[in-house]
């Protein structure tokens, strides 16, 4: 459940900023078929990828986290 909550946040904001998974994964030094696990939620994002993305679409990890998203 954690993991898919973390996975639709990073998936909303990279489409926001207009990334594609594959230039993201790129821009991260990620596989693309880590990404899309992140987003689908079939994986939980590493603290380290977590800030990462945050830092690359220029957001706060705290605009990331699933505590802040409205079930």
């Amino acid at each position: 459940m954690e993991a898919e909550k973390w996975g639709r946040r990073i998936r909303a904001f990279r489409k926001l900023k207009g990334y594609t998974q594959e230039s993201l994964a790129q821009r991260l030094g990620v596989s693309v078929s880590i990404l899309g696990e992140v987003e689908r939620g079939n994986r939980l994002p590493s603290n380290e990828l977590i800030e990462q993305v945050a830092k690359e679409l220029s957001i706060s990890i705290n605009d990331l986290e699933p505590s802040s998203e409205q079930d």
